[in-house]
């Protein structure tokens, strides 16, 4: 569903939260670009919503929040920016983990942290143990990310056990399978939100996207706020989810 009409406040229904809503942040550089700003400074613009937006769908109830932070895909962008994007980690706890940590939200991460530089992996790792115990909104960063390269994984890993003789081919199903995916322990991706207009998914979450609630809004991310959230909960909350049959 692409959402373009502005809206006011809406009343939503506390008991059809969604339990995981998956974002990817898109338009950082647009918004820097309407500005006559550096790239740059769009994506320290968009990590204020993270926070804005972590902190909102922790106090809605929501149980999981995913961010698409760096695709796989991103390598091929300017070095100059790929580096700028791999010391926002850095920035962003700086500010916000202390306020995250009082506020009971969980960092969690999916990708490949280790090809990360150094220094980036200390922020995140320290990020993640400094609040395993919370039990609040699980915000997961997908970091060096691709849906592709997880479930190819995902088989790699399942294709062993088997080779290994450790699984049977019937032991094999959607539920087995789900346990060698990153996300594996979070709750099905109720809701996905991409900004800025584009209506791609961009090799993110393929597989834990099958059933979800797509929409595709033209706010670019720096001004994806609360009111945002609302509408598109709301909007989420007037469809149907059938999972393949029907109401009847």
């Amino acid at each position: 569903m692409l959402l373009r009409r502005k809206t006011d406040n809406y009343e939503l229904d506390k008991n059809n939260i969604p339990a995981h809503i998956a974002f990817i942040m898109d338009g950082n550089g647009r918004w820097a670009k309407k500005r006559k700003m550096p790239r740059t400074y769009g994506h320290h613009e968009g990590t204020k919503t993270i926070r804005t937006l972590a902190l909102e769908a922790n106090r809605l109830g929501v149980k999981a929040m995913t961010v698409y932070a760096f695709s796989t895909e991103n390598f091929k962008r300017d070095k100059s920016e790929v580096d700028y994007i791999f010391k926002l980690p850095k920035e962003f706890f700086n500010l916000y983990l202390k306020e995250l940590i009082e506020n009971n939200v969980q960092i969690l991460m999916i990708g490949h942290l280790d090809m990360a530089p150094a220094e980036t992996q200390k922020i995140i790792k320290n990020a993640m143990e400094s609040t395993k115990k919370n039990t609040g909104l699980k915000l997961v960063f997908a970091f060096i990310y691709g849906g592709r390269d997880e479930i190819l994984e995902a088989v790699k890993k399942t294709a062993q056990e088997y080779k290994d003789h450790k699984i049977d081919i019937d032991d094999i199903n959607e539920s087995y399978f789900e346990r060698h995916l990153m996300t594996s322990g979070l709750p099905d991706v109720d809701l996905m939100i991409r900004s800025s207009g584009e209506s791609r998914l961009s090799n993110y979450l393929l597989w834990q996207l099958s059933y979800s609630e797509l929409m595709f809004v033209d706010t670019l991310w720096p001004d994806f706020d609360e009111k945002e959230l609302h509408k598109c909960i709301y909007y989420y909350q007037q469809r149907e989810r059938r999972f393949g049959g029907v109401i009847k």
